[in-house]
């Protein structure tokens, strides 16, 4: 997908926040010629009511005011201007992606990775949506369904398998998710896959965590094909605001996160959950969700996010 196709799909799924979160600073920066405490105030309830977290709030609010008493403005748009720099800056830091196109690394062959997430998130979803668009840009893609705890799992994979035209490794229902793991990344070693994707538990029905379940299953990958996962994706809902840092937090302990993605953009106003996301973790956003189309789920790319947020923001003349 072009830059423009990408820029398109970010504008229409980021319409709530743009018509929420940007609208707002653009009124409040329309109504300014200073940066007194009366707007820093202002600025910083906007900014923690779209869900960018009282620490990076805290941050932006630091900088926008230090940057303006030291390089100065004069006019409202130079202002929004400033806020929209701070924006893309957070973007920037802890190693946040920018990824242009979809693309594996050369090796190893079979890619794996392990999809984590809480249920509910639209993680069979987002395997499905990844799984066409590596389909699509000519990898070939085997998918693993070892969330075998929960009803109907397998067959809503099996469905998303299908759209994506991908194979499926599956078993029945409360068969061991290591057994499942370890067959579908058998599957792809003899099929030459170039990337097998393994769908796991968000939540268990028996004694047994979470957590320890998640870690025997990145063992049994390792055992099988030494260094695997290579990727772990944790799948993060947008709308669950900051609650989805301490999903971050939680995961990564028990089975190393190495990139996020995040659904459910479009439907949210608080889309600032990406910023607060970029600065307070070290673990990159990968992909975002804006659409509940196959294609819907995008490489997340920083600068057409920005772009997008303030696509077509003006302004208002003051009278």
């Amino acid at each position: 997908m072009g830059l423009i196709d990408r820029l398109r799909k970010f504008t229409e799924g980021l319409t709530k926040t743009r018509e929420s979160f940007v609208q707002k600073v653009v009124q409040l920066v329309s109504t300014k010629t200073s940066v007194d405490d009366d707007f820093l105030e202002k600025l910083e309830e906007i900014l923690i009511s779209a869900d960018i977290g009282t620490k990076t709030t805290q941050m932006i609010v630091d900088r926008l005011k230090e940057r303006a008493r030291r390089e100065g403005f004069d006019t409202s748009e130079k202002l929004l201007h400033l806020v929209q720099q701070e924006v893309a800056a957070l973007l920037h830091v802890n190693g946040t992606t920018s990824q242009q196109e979809l693309a594996l690394p050369e090796s190893p062959r079979p890619y794996v990775m392990m999809i984590v997430g809480v249920n509910g998130v639209g993680k069979t979803t987002t395997i499905g949506k990844l799984a066409y668009n590596y389909r699509l840009a000519g990898y070939k893609v085997v998918v693993g369904a070892a969330d075998t705890f929960r009803a109907a799992a397998n067959e809503q994979l099996e469905i998303w398998a299908s759209r994506a035209g991908v194979p499926i490794v599956q078993q029945a229902q409360g068969a061991d998710p290591g057994a499942v793991a370890f067959d579908a990344l058998d599957s792809a070693i003899a099929q030459k896959a170039d990337v097998v994707m393994i769908d796991t538990a968000g939540r268990l029905h028996t004694k047994v965590n979470l957590m320890e379940e998640l870690k025997k299953i990145r063992r049994v990958l390792d055992k099988r094909f030494p260094g695997a996962p290579h990727e772990v994706l944790l799948v993060l809902d947008a709308s669950t605001g900051q609650n989805a840092i301490q999903q971050v937090k939680r995961f990564s302990d028990a089975v190393d996160v190495t990139g996020l993605v995040l659904t459910k953009l479009d439907g949210t106003a608080k889309g600032g959950i990406v910023l607060a996301i970029s600065n307070e973790l070290n673990i990159p956003v990968k992909f975002i969700g804006v659409g509940e189309k196959i294609d819907d789920l995008q490489v997340f790319d920083r600068h057409a996010f920005v772009q997008a947020l303030f696509e077509g923001v003006q302004i208002l003349q003051r009278s």
